[in-house]
């Protein structure tokens, strides 16, 4: 690939979404793998890799924060091939944190692409996948494959970067539909970030027979058989409410893109059960939803549902934070409207001569419902059930309806490294830190009300010891990013001494004096900092920006309004950071114009 990749890009439509609401439990990410008749040579994977990588240049992506939405920036970061050593579907988009968001691991014969839902959806997973499996087989296998090439010649990166929602977005008013609350599976949790896989495999002929008998898709086969096996898990009292199924669809199929990114929306097909429902029944029912469903011009209207709500005016110019806690509500708000998910990534086809050395591809991910994946290679269909619930019961309901249907079905033996603990250290010296701080509050408070005093001095310790600790939790938190962080203690800086002003009489020192100072030594650090680490302009450009208008603006307002008597340093503040902001505008221009663009899109 040659062609001019774009420096920055904006989110699509589903990535908003999943910038959002991704946390350390709800990672947002998803596996698909390759399981190979062989062991994985590391090195010659991580040169499969580098080819891989040449040919899909937009992974090489790192997710950033503007003022009004997240963005992708292209990155010089390369991925490392590593063994498998932590929790499936572990997070990848760290905030604060400039990572790639994927990552190529490999443990025995399997080679796992685990990537972060922001940056593509399943078709451009598997297309990545597949790239990397042909190339590592081509050259661990050199003379004796063919080198075959599954990108079109006349594809462009553009092209892959194209947002296919916006480009087949209609304007138009959209009817809305009343929502329905599904049944909800509550089942006991697991630990804390971990994630139950559950796998099996059958063969298509064997389920496919069955399907054609009902006269029905092998989809609608599977979503009727998924919704019957969590059907048998509910009391008499929960069947007054319909089990609802997100399943996506992939929108490529009626709207042409060589997009690599999201590009699909979910149907919620639904079953309100009773006690004499049968199999026939949830097929007869759940065929006709598909029918009626899977047209273009109701694939059209629930795309422009899906999207309006991101285009009205007043949304887009909200800061991201407070747009975070919007999406973030109402995506807790929206899972109540389904009770599981059901997504079919549909048949992985791979040259024959390449195909021999393939045992099956699979496909998981991390979802905060029980979800059911599915893909097919040569012949053989591979369901994987992933869900925090410490119970199996709807997958062995599932499987169960299956052998019942007379489909075998092959369970598929977990195989996975014995995964060493995360380091707890740092969160458990913080826990001893906070333990200390609260404890000397309390003996404080003790030893006051025991001696009866009246200067109320423990108000006054406890009050330092909880700035030091906000201080300190603060710069805990944002660690990862120095510029950051002296923006944050900046501010919590001005507004405590400010307060502590008040507090002990308001003697204007922390206006007259701590204030303007404090302004010009977080100036000067991010100075120093930028130029020890030998940062790019798009690295510090943004937070030195917000300094010089925080250095600027405050001392001006607090000379206006005359709260200050001493003028001298806000004085001084002001003309510094403003020649500062000049500075940046003359000599960094271009840069200047590139970062305010990409933090200010709307």
């Amino acid at each position: 690939m040659q062609e001019h990749r774009a420096y920055w890009r904006k989110l699509d439509h589903v990535a908003k979404m999943y910038s959002a609401t991704s946390n350390d439990k709800i990672t947002r990410v998803f596996r698909f793998y390759c399981v190979l008749k062989e062991d994985i040579q590391p090195i010659i994977l991580q040169e499969a890799l580098n080819k891989t990588i040449e040919t899909y240049p937009i992974f090489l992506s790192v997710m950033r924060k503007g003022l009004f939405w997240h963005y992708l920036e292209k990155s010089s970061l390369r991925p490392v091939v590593k063994e498998e050593s932590k929790e499936v579907c572990s997070t990848l988009y760290v905030h604060d944190q400039k990572s790639l968001l994927f990552e190529v691991t490999y443990y025995h014969n399997r080679i796992n692409f685990e990537v972060f839902h922001a940056l593509t959806d399943g078709t451009g997973a598997t297309a990545f996948l597949k790239e990397i499996i042909k190339n590592y087989l081509y050259l661990s296998h050199l003379g004796e494959l063919e080198e075959i090439h599954f990108l079109g010649e006349h594809i462009t990166i553009q092209d892959q970067e194209s947002d296919g929602f916006s480009k087949y977005y209609r304007k138009e008013k959209v009817n809305k539909t009343k929502k329905i609350k599904a049944y909800q599976i509550i089942k006991p949790q697991k630990q804390r970030g971990s994630l139950q896989v559950n796998e099996s495999s059958v063969y298509v002929k064997d389920i496919q027979k069955k399907a054609k008998k009902k006269k029905v898709s092998l989809s609608i086969y599977i979503t009727s058989i998924l919704l019957m096996a969590i059907s048998r898990e509910m009391n008499v009292e929960q069947e007054k409410r319909p089990v609802v199924l997100h399943v996506p669809v992939n929108l490529r199929k009626f709207f042409p893109t060589e997009s690599m990114l999201n590009f699909f929306v979910c149907m919620n097909p639904k079953y309100t059960f009773c006690e004499n429902t049968t199999l026939d029944d949830v097929i007869q029912q759940v065929q006709q939803y598909y029918q009626k469903e899977l047209t273009k011009e109701r694939i059209i209207e629930n795309m422009n549902r899906f999207i309006t709500l991101e285009k009205h005016p007043l949304l887009r110019i909200v800061p991201l934070e407070v747009k975070n806690l919007s999406i973030k509500a109402g995506t807790i708000y929206a899972e109540k409207d389904a009770t599981a998910v059901y997504s079919n990534m549909g048949i992985i086809d791979m040259p024959d001569s390449y195909a021999k050395y393939i045992e099956r591809f699979g496909v998981f991910t991390n979802t905060p419902k029980l979800e059911l994946c599915m893909c097919s290679f040569q012949g053989q269909i591979t369901f994987s059930f992933t869900s925090t619930f410490d119970t199996r019961n709807i997958q062995r309901n599932f499987y169960q309806i299956l052998k019942e249907e007379g489909v075998p079905v092959t369970l598929i033996k977990p195989d996975y490294p014995d995964l060493k603990k995360q380091s707890e250290n740092e969160k458990k010296w913080y826990r001893i830190y906070t333990f200390i701080c609260l404890s000397i509050a309390v003996i404080c408070f003790g030893i006051e009300g025991m001696m009866n005093l009246r200067t109320h001095w423990a108000f006054y310790v406890v009050g330092a010891i909880s700035s030091v600790w906000l201080c300190s939790y603060v710069g805990y938190k944002k660690r990862r990013n120095l510029l950051k962080n002296a923006m944050w203690q900046l501010i919590l800086l001005s507004f405590g001494s400010f307060i502590w002003d008040l507090c002990i009489g308001y003697y204007r020192w922390s206006i007259n004096f701590v204030i303007p100072v404090l302004c010009m030594i977080n100036l000067l650090f991010m100075i120093v900092v930028a130029k020890a680490r030998k940062d790019a302009p798009s690295e510090y450009m943004v937070y030195l920006v917000m300094g010089c208008l925080y250095g600027s603006i405050v001392p001006i307002i607090l000379i206006i309004t005359k709260m200050v008597k001493f003028k001298l340093l806000n004085a001084i503040s002001m003309i510094f950071s403003i020649i500062f902001l000049l500075g940046l505008i003359v000599f960094k221009g271009k840069e200047f114009k590139e970062e305010m663009i990409k933090k200010l899109h709307v």
